[in-house]
């Protein structure tokens, strides 16, 4: 991608993760993607979108989980920043930003049912089958404990 003058652009993202104690261990709630054009019938992070101008990653994160899910006062914890690309795909570069929260104000649901056919609570040592690749793999880190500050998705050498 190239913005004004030729210049490299890459997109921003927010994810949040919310998580809490199950009997197991630890759950996170996951959507199932529909009707999005992108990774539809995936589980992926309840709550995700765009950084827009003049927004940061963290109020992003906020203004995402009050419209996907109907919660705010989140106690945003920041994972990783995941630098990553698409192998040429039209979001084939990437800045995501990945959270996680164990509180919250509200109680957590679909908000927008034409993007969301499925929300559920997963024990982070039983995900469902498919996640989202880039995502998969910040949730195999939380769960492992083995999450860095910077990460990369879709390069060779990927760290």
């Amino acid at each position: 991608m190239s913005g004004p003058e030729g210049r490299f652009v890459v997109v921003p993202a927010a994810y949040v993760f919310l998580l809490r104690d199950g009997l197991a261990g630890p759950e996170v709630l996951l959507q199932l993607r529909r009707g999005t054009g992108y990774m539809d019938g995936h589980w992926a992070a309840a709550a995700a979108g765009h950084v827009e101008r003049g927004e940061t990653a963290y109020d992003a994160a906020e203004r995402e989980a009050r419209e996907e899910v109907g919660v705010e006062g989140l106690d945003l914890q920041l994972v990783t920043a995941m630098q990553r690309t698409g192998g040429g795909e039209p979001i084939d570069e990437r800045i995501d930003f990945f959270f996680t929260s164990y509180t919250w104000l509200g109680e957590p649901r679909i908000v927008e049912p034409e993007k969301c056919a499925d929300m559920r609570w997963w024990p982070l040592e039983a995900l469902p089958d498919p996640v989202v690749p880039h995502e998969l793999a910040v949730l195999r880190a939380v769960r492992s404990g083995t999450a860095t500050p910077y990460t990369t998705f879709g390069f060779r050498g990927d760290r």
